[in-house]
């Protein structure tokens, strides 16, 4: 296995269910062959389509970050919704938090990171964000 990959977007397969109305799939933790957390990218192919299925994430623990990296996405957040546009980041740091996503128009592109409680360790030292407040 290659220490590091550099790919294009547009070079990485995309998934496919042979369903129309579904978002262009590209699974990147296995095209690039990372094991420790979670990475996917949904671009949608025409304005309204489903980006993430409603669900939780209460079986596996796993916190969730989405950034919107083109277009605006409707975000279903327990009930509330959310319309968050690109360069926005939305993060789920309570697995229960029921959420789903929407996209707003074609070629919506939303990341999608995950990762358990038990598979991440941060390196970096807590000092270095002393002065950055905190969501409460």
């Amino acid at each position: 296995m290659a220490r590091w990959t550099v790919k294009p977007i547009t070079a990485i397969p995309t998934v496919s269910d042979g369903r129309p109305e579904d978002p262009s799939w590209y699974p990147l933790q296995h095209a690039l062959g990372i094991d420790t957390f979670g990475a996917n990218l949904f671009v949608a192919t025409q304005g309204g389509q489903t980006l993430v299925e409603d669900h939780d994430e209460r079986e596996s623990g796993q916190q969730e970050l989405y950034v919107v990296l083109e277009g605006a996405v409707a975000f279903q957040l327990d009930g509330e919704e959310a319309h968050v546009g690109r360069g926005s980041a939305v993060a789920i740091a309570d697995p229960s938090v029921r959420r789903s996503a929407r996209a707003l128009g074609e070629g919506t592109a939303l990341l999608i990171i995950g990762a358990g409680p038990e598979t991440f360790r941060s390196t970096w030292n807590p000092s270095h964000f002393s002065d950055i407040p905190r969501p409460e």
